[in-house]
C-alpha cells in the first residue's frame, strides 16, 4: 500500500510515521465513514464539538450557519466592533483594549504615506478571529473596539500633532484601557509612551531595522529616528528594560544612545545564528515582570515582504520570525502596543498592510494573557 510514499519515507528513514501510516490504513473502514456522515454530513461550518473551537464558533455563526462575509459592512480594525466616541470624553471604560486609529506622517525622513496606514489595515479582512498558537480569539476574548482616529488640531505641526496624540492617550489610560495603536510613522510611539509611563518608566520591546534613538536633525528632535532617545530622557522609558530587535542598515552611527543608556540590541544578521527562541528568552530576561510596551515598525521585515514603508531595509527579518517571536512573549505584562510606518501606496500587492494588520492582531492576542488587561491604571 502506498508504495511510492514508502520508498520516499524510507530514504528519509522514518520508519515511525510509515508504521503510523499503516496503522491509519487499518483502522479505516465503512463504520469510521458512517460515524463521519452522522456526526458531520448535515452540520454547516460552526457547528463544532472541541470546546475550544465551539467558543470562538459560537460568537461568530449565526443559528443557520452563517457568518459575515469578510468583504461586507464598515471596515474596522481586525473586524472589532466599531465605538463611536466623544474624544474630549470617550465612554469606553467598559473596554479592555482600545485600537486608535493615528494617521500623522509629519515626522519622516524619507518618503512620507504612513499617514494611510490605519486605512490600509482596516481595508484587510480575514485576520483571525482565532490564534492557532495562543489559543485564543483575542476580539471575542476581550472587551475591545475600533475607537477611531485621534483627531488633529493641525495637519502641518508635528508638535502639535504630538500633543494631541499624548492628551488623547491620557483619556484612554485614565479609563483603565489599554491602548493598541496604528500610525503613522514612529514619532507618534514619543507621546504614547509619555502617557503610558506617566506613573513610572515602563519597559519596551521594539522590533525594528533602526533603533530610533537619534538625536536633533534638522533643527527638531522630534522625528521617527528618536521617539525613544526622548522617551528615555523624559524618564517615560527605562532604558535597562528595553529590547530592539532587527537592527540593520547604514544609520548604525546615528544610535549610540541605544547602548550608552543601558538598551539590549540585536542586529538583524544576529538572529539566524542565535535562533528566535534564544532571542524570546534574551527578550524575556531584559523585560522581566513589570509593564511593557511593543512597538513595531513594518520595516523590521525585509522589503522582500513588506516594500510598502518610507524606509525599507534589505535583509530583514521574515514574517514567520517575527510571529515565532511575538507569539514567545506570550504571559508578558503588556501595557500598550503600536504597528506604524505602513505607507500602503508603495505597495501594489497589499502584502505591506497585510502584515501589519497580522502583527496588529498578534499583539492584540498577547493582551489577553496581560495582567494588564482588565485592570484600572489608577
Amino acid at each position: 500500500m502506498f508504495p511510492k510514499t514508502f520508498r520516499y519515507i524510507k530514504q528519509l528513514s522514518d520508519v515511525k510515521k510509515i508504521e503510523s501510516w499503516k496503522d491509519m490504513a487499518g483502522q479505516w473502514d465503512q463504520e469510521k465513514l458512517e460515524e463521519l456522515r452522522k456526526q458531520f454530513g448535515d452540520a454547516h461550518g460552526g457547528e463544532l464539538y472541541d470546546p475550544e473551537f465551539r467558543k470562538v464558533a459560537d460568537k461568530i455563526f449565526s443559528k443557520s450557519g452563517t457568518r459575515m462575509a469578510p468583504y461586507a459592512g464598515i471596515p474596522s480594525f481586525l473586524d472589532a466592533p466599531l465605538r463611536q466616541i466623544d474624544p474630549e470624553n470617550p465612554d469606553i471604560s467598559d473596554l479592555d483594549v482600545a485600537i486608535i486609529g493615528i494617521p500623522m506622517d509629519l515626522g519622516v525622513t524619507n518618503r512620507p504615506g504612513s499617514r494611510f496606514g490605519p486605512r490600509a489595515l482596516r481595508a484587510i479582512e480575514r485576520i483571525g478571529p482565532y490564534n492557532h498558537v495562543t489559543k485564543c480569539a483575542p476580539v471575542q476574548d476581550l472587551d475591545v473596539a475600533d475607537i477611531g482616529d485621534i483627531p488633529f488640531d493641525s495637519r502641518y505641526r508635528l508638535e502639535k500633532s504630538h500633543d494631541n496624540i499624548e492628551t488623547y492617550m491620557h483619556r484612554i489610560i485614565d479609563a483603565g484601557v489599554i491602548p493598541l495603536s496604528v500610525g503613522g510613522d514612529h514619532s507618534i510611539t514619543h507621546p504614547i509612551l509619555k502617557a503610558v509611563g506617566r506613573d513610572g518608566p515602563v519597559g519596551l520591546i521594539h522590533i525594528d531595522a533602526h533603533c530610533d534613538t537619534g538625536g536633533s536633525f534638522d533643527e527638531t528632535k522630534f522625528h521617527h529616528g528618536g521617539p525613544f532617545r526622548n522617551a528615555v530622557l523624559d524618564g517615560v522609558l527605562d532604558p535597562t528594560r528595553t529590547i530592539q530587535i532587527g537592527i540593520r542598515g547604514a544609520a548604525e552611527y546615528l544610535w549610540e544612545f541605544s547602548e550608552k543608556s543601558g538598551m539590549t540590541v540585536i542586529h538583524a544578521e544576529e538572529v539566524p545564528g542565535l535562533g528566535v527562541a534564544s532571542v524570546i528568552e534574551t527578550a524575556k530576561k531584559v523585560v522581566g515582570e513589570g509593564p511593557v510596551y511593543i512597538s513595531f515598525d513594518i520595516d523590521s521585515i525585509d522589503p522582500s515582504f513588506a516594500p510598502g514603508t518610507g524606509t525599507p531595509e534589505v535583509g530583514g527579518l521574515t514574517t514567520r520570525e517575527v510571529l515565532e517571536l511575538l507569539r514567545g512573549l506570550k504571559g508578558l505584562n503588556i501595557c500598550g502596543g503600536d504597528v506604524v510606518e505602513v505607507a500602503p501606496q508603495y505597495d501594489p500587492t497589499t502584502n505591506s498592510a497585510h502584515v501589519g494588520a497580522q502583527i496588529l492582531f498578534e499583539i492584540l492576542s498577547l493582551m489577553v494573557f496581560s495582567p494588564f488587561a482588565g485592570k484600572n491604571w489608577g
